[in-house]
């Protein structure tokens, strides 16, 4: 237990606690004057948000209950902040953000679990592969494929975040229990450079390898690789539920089979697409997978209070997109503007910009004449002005007009962005502890 706890400490050491505990609630510190009873924490689940600032989950709690009472699940574990830079900036990439998480230590950009160019660039353990050694169960999930750098941080080792067919291949020998995510076209033997067929690797290890929902919920195996997409999955707005689970879902079935092992287990779990949402400013997109998010937030929480022996940690790795509530539609009166101003706009749309894409890429006619009405069936923007509809009209391609389209959105909600980029500010630590630590 000692041995696990300072693995722990070692691998969380880039996190900066700059707050006391409190709860995120009433802002009360907590008495340290009562001491809690001591219990042993064998298990840990650390949960990922990726690219999530602090704004997107203000505006995914509005979105979820105009009033703002109702908290999100993180809500109650807000202990304080972390700083972000990596070895040689300010403004991290996910590799080397991933790499401090898993490891303890900064590294550089785009590379995964090994140690900055100044220290050598070596491969250095992480803290699944040291809860490997202590006999634990572990487990990987990501939205993204599961190979992609904040998943693979914890799981393999290479100067390089695309070097996709190495990550693949030591995520598929690096004997983790649960893998559920995407990612189907880096195993297989007719896309792999080496041409080595991983798929069969993987039965041959006795992974029960799944594809769809059903086959994961069904599933009786202790070793588990689900994979429901080629690339990526789904956001959880646009998802079909027959075809891809929801990271909810994803992390109940790791937790049931990892929660078998005696020794307990430490499980990672990534929103990957916040991330991407917030890059395509697409703000529909970052609230539906915020708050996919936090429902995988709460299964985990609610396990951890329920066994009575497992540690939750939640925090991204960095910022995205510099959004805000308020722009500049609100400089004058921001200080009259309701909630209803932010949200109603929202609320109207059906799917994010990636699922209204691909209803244009497909239902779109030739001449553009149902653009409008597709436009307001799914990205809820049913008031186009003349000016709108000219310049998406003019748009050489479907795909041009994608950043119109979310612009479009965004000057509705008065959300503002300053970039389609990472970006460098603190970011939030939530964490639980059955001893209250």
């Amino acid at each position: 237990m000692k041995k696990f706890t300072k693995v722990i400490s070692t691998a969380l050491l880039s996190m900066m606690i700059l707050a006391v505990p409190t709860n995120a609630l009433t802002a009360k510190p907590v008495n340290a004057s009562m001491p809690a009873p001591v219990k042993q924490v064998k298990s840990v689940i650390f949960l990922i948000p990726d690219g999530m600032s602090v704004p997107a989950t203000t505006l995914s709690r509005y979105y979820k209950d105009a009033t703002g009472k109702t908290p999100l699940a993180m809500d109650e574990m807000v202990t304080g902040l972390v700083r972000t830079q990596w070895a040689s900036g300010m403004i991290t990439d996910s590799a080397p953000a991933g790499t401090a998480f898993s490891t303890g230590f900064k590294s550089d950009d785009g590379m995964i679990g090994i140690l900055p160019k100044s220290m050598g660039s070596a491969p250095v353990a992480t803290i699944l592969e040291a809860a490997k050694l202590a006999g634990k169960a572990t487990g990987l999930i990501a939205t993204s494929e599961i190979m992609h750098a904040t998943p693979a941080d914890f799981a393999s080792h290479d100067p390089s975040r695309k070097s996709y067919d190495s990550l693949s291949e030591q995520m598929v020998y690096n004997g983790i229990d649960v893998l559920i995510g995407a990612g189907d076209s880096f195993l297989s033997e007719s896309v792999r450079k080496d041409r080595e067929d991983l798929n069969m690797v993987l039965k041959d290890k006795g992974y029960d390898v799944v594809t769809t929902p059903a086959q994961m919920a069904a599933s009786k195996a202790m070793k588990l690789w689900a994979s429901f997409s080629k690339t990526s999955l789904a956001y959880d707005m646009d998802r079909d539920p027959v075809k891809e689970p929801s990271l909810k879902e994803m992390t109940e079935k790791a937790i049931s089979i990892l929660s078998k092992d005696p020794d307990g287990f430490f499980l990672m779990v990534e929103g990957s697409k916040i991330d991407w949402a917030a890059h395509a400013n697409d703000t529909i997109g970052i609230i539906s997978d915020v708050l996919a998010f936090d429902a995988a937030v709460k299964v985990s929480l609610d396990y951890a209070k329920a066994s009575g022996n497992t540690a939750v940690l939640a925090s991204t790795d960095h910022g995205n997109s510099g959004i805000s509530i308020g722009a500049s539609t609100t400089n004058a009166d921001y200080n009259k503007r309701p909630v209803s101003d932010f949200i109603d706009p929202l609320k109207k749309a059906k799917k994010t910009i990636e699922g209204t894409m691909a209803v244009l890429n497909t239902g779109l006619l030739a001449d553009r004449s149902n653009l409008e009405s597709l436009l307001s069936a799914n990205y809820g923007l049913s008031d186009l002005s003349a000016d709108e509809k000219a310049q998406l009209m003019a748009a050489p391609k479907v795909s041009d007009m994608s950043p119109m389209l979310v612009a479009m959105l965004s000057r509705r909600a008065n959300i503002g962005y300053t970039t389609s980029g990472h970006t460098g500010e603190d970011v939030t630590l939530y964490s639980w502890s059955p001893d209250g630590d």
